[in-house]
């Protein structure tokens, strides 16, 4: 039925329902960003005022008064952002959506409007890497901050840009994002080293050209091969050409697509702000014959330091400088590299965008040679601790509580494939979300139904040191928090050692390596419901969240195949341990547990009534309707 209901949808979108339009990302007219907005009050010059990057907490944003309005329907379309045209999901008829752009301490509103039909769906938006500190329930994830906005049905986020830097926002209803429902989000803030122009976002992105539902149908199949999601092309800001050639027959494809192409001057230096905003496939950002400057890690300015190589996991972001070099009419590659046997899968692994200096024709092609490909040693990790040195410096406090999680993947009998932390995945209940029955002081909803929950209690500090039991990295992120990223590397962690303990790492994402480990530390500062996920869609579709230490035993009895042996659970007791609850979800599917802090403090009043207005309709469209959730709702 699904897949017939497809055949519909495509037949509506060639009659012109909806065909995404030109976004001005990657195009000769897109103007450089200006270094704030100025249609609001500057004082001493700046919207911030006399706040700067070394004597304010990026994470104390200013009181500006401004609000910034936007307006995104969603709907199916079509699109042929390579010259291949496929079935996708669109914002204000956009691939990719349109650019949020705010200044620090601004509030942002978006109204939401939920139209997709053919087959109708629900939505929602999450604003990747914002803390949303005065409003949890704005995070935009389905089960845990809110109801799915329902078919015909319209939300209205508002959130303070509460942290400055580079972002993006998407889609958190299964792997929606993957089909299209994503954007760049600019907020301004102060700058701590000068550059002359701002290029923009720069969306690196592993393409697709089946349906997203087709791909988690795959990803949750027992056939293997339909298991391994192997992209289609790498898009630089939603442009590379396609080889028409390999297209399947009866397919509509065009060889007049277009490279995305910047104008630059020689001499000049120029801001980057890359994001990878993929599925599935670690990116490495390069420019042919320059050397890249590292100023930003995710929302964190770093001490700078020199690259020919930037390594992004999904969801991770990294602000760039470069000065071009060479003559008036000289071009050079921009490119994108899907590479490393365990970091991507991708038929075309390479994206490509043409950098033009001064007066170099429009329809120039470079000639130059792109750096010899980083050395893979299948590990894909990020930088190293030891270099990416936070600007604004922190000290790490001492933690309040140490938790353990183990991941693992597995094969169950029917031959499907699980991750799982500490033995156990997780579902979402679209009707139920964690964050309003923590609110309404419900203690009975990790047990009906059973979610992946860790209720930290009034813990002040958490520390969590992550073991990857298995050959398959995870872009790990945080919602609600950057983490204090204390050490990462093969095998486990020794207990005992932290990298740059005065001043550590800090950044919401985080590459984990294939059998190794990750630790990091986040602040109890934000009362609330965080899911910490793999940012991989397949493995987020997929699940992996933790289970109980007195349901080891039974798992290893109903499981006897499956090595479930973490460590102990704490290595040393919390300080409230009546608050510590592990909760098992005997449903095999995706990789997220949520994390509940501070449950006490969210205070009841304040949480808006669309949550509930939303919940009321999502029940009223799910009770007529059968709700195709076959992942874990992600």
């Amino acid at each position: 039925m699904r897949t017939f209901i497809n055949h519909l949808a495509s037949i509506c979108s060639i009659l012109g329902i909806a065909t995404a339009g030109t976004a001005s990302l990657g195009t000769l007219s897109a103007n450089p960003l200006p270094p704030f907005l100025t249609n609001n009050p500057l004082p001493n010059g700046f919207p911030w005022g006399s706040c700067t990057a070394n004597n304010t907490s990026p994470k104390n944003p200013p009181v500006t008064g401004t609000t910034r309005y936007y307006d995104f329907t969603v709907r199916r379309g079509t699109a042929a952002p390579d010259g291949f045209q496929k079935n996708v999901l669109l914002i204000n008829d956009q691939f990719p959506g349109p650019t949020i752009e705010a200044n620090w301490g601004d509030w942002i509103q978006v109204t939401l409007r939920n139209q997709i039909t053919g087959p109708e769906e629900g939505t929602s938006l999450h604003w990747h890497g914002l803390l949303q500190k005065e409003t949890p329930w704005y995070d935009g994830v389905p089960s845990v901050s809110q109801c799915p906005v329902a078919p015909g049905s319209t939300f209205t986020y508002r959130f303070r840009a509460d942290v400055y830097g580079t972002t993006w926002y998407h889609s958190h209803y299964s792997a929606q994002y993957a089909g299209g429902l994503l954007g760049p989000l600019v907020i301004y803030g102060p700058s701590y080293i000068p550059y002359d122009y701002d290029l923009g976002p720069i969306l690196l992105q592993d393409w697709f050209h089946l349906d997203y539902f087709a791909l988690v149908e795959h990803a949750m199949s027992n056939i293997t091969s339909l298991q391994s999601q192997a992209s289609d092309n790498t898009l630089i800001n939603g442009r590379m050409p396609y080889n028409c050639s390999s297209a399947v027959n009866g397919t509509s494809c065009s060889s007049n697509a277009s490279y995305s192409k910047y104008r630059v001057k020689a001499g000049k230096t120029y801001r980057l702000r890359l994001i990878n905003s993929g599925a599935g496939g670690i990116q490495y950002f390069s420019i042919d014959d320059h050397s890249l400057t590292v100023i930003s890690n995710d929302f964190v300015y770093v001490e700078p330091y020199n690259t020919n190589f930037v390594t992004l996991g999904i969801g991770q972001r990294s602000d760039v400088l470069f000065t071009p070099k060479g003559g008036p009419n000289d071009t050079y590659w921009m490119r994108t590299l899907q590479s490393g046997l365990f970091c991507a899968r991708a038929r075309q692994p390479e994206g490509r965008a043409v950098i033009l200096l001064d007066n170099a024709p429009e329809d120039t092609i470079p000639k130059t040679l792109a750096w010899p490909p980083p050395i893979d040693d299948r590990t894909c990790k990020n930088d190293p601790l030891s270099v990416t040195i936070p600007y604004y410096q922190i000290a790490l406090p001492e933690p309040s509580v140490t938790y353990h999680l183990v991941i693992n993947e597995i094969i169950n009998a029917t031959g499907h494939k699980l991750y799982t932390m500490n033995g156990s995945p997780f579902q979402a209940d679209y009707s139920d979300p964690i964050l309003r029955l923590a609110n309404e002081k419900n203690i009975s909803y990790p047990h009906d139904p059973q979610w992946n929950i860790i209720d930290f209690g009034t813990n002040t500090s958490i520390r969590v040191n992550v073991w990857n039991n298995f050959t398959a990295p995870h872009p790990m992120h945080l919602h609600g928090h950057d983490m204090y990223m204390l050490h990462e590397g093969p095998g486990q962690w020794d207990g005992t050692t932290i990298i740059n303990p005065q001043n550590p790492q800090r950044r919401d994402t985080q590459n984990l390596i294939p059998n190794g480990h990750m630790v990091f530390q986040f602040d109890a500062d934000n009362p609330g419901a965080w899911p910490f996920h793999c940012h991989i869609a397949w493995h987020l579709s997929m699940v992996l969240s933790p289970l109980p230490p007195s349901l080891l035993s039974l798992m290893r009895y109903f499981l006897p195949c499956c090595s479930l042996t973490p460590p102990s659970i704490f290595s040393h007791p919390p300080k409230n341990p009546e608050n510590i609850h592990l909760y098992f979800l005997a449903r095999f599917k995706g990789l997220s547990v949520t994390f509940v802090e501070r449950p006490a403090d969210i205070p009841q009043p304040q949480i808006p009534g669309i949550m509930s207005q939303t919940c009321d309709a999502w029940d009223r469209y799910s009770s007529r309707n059968v709700v195709d959730q076959i992942d874990s709702g992600f």
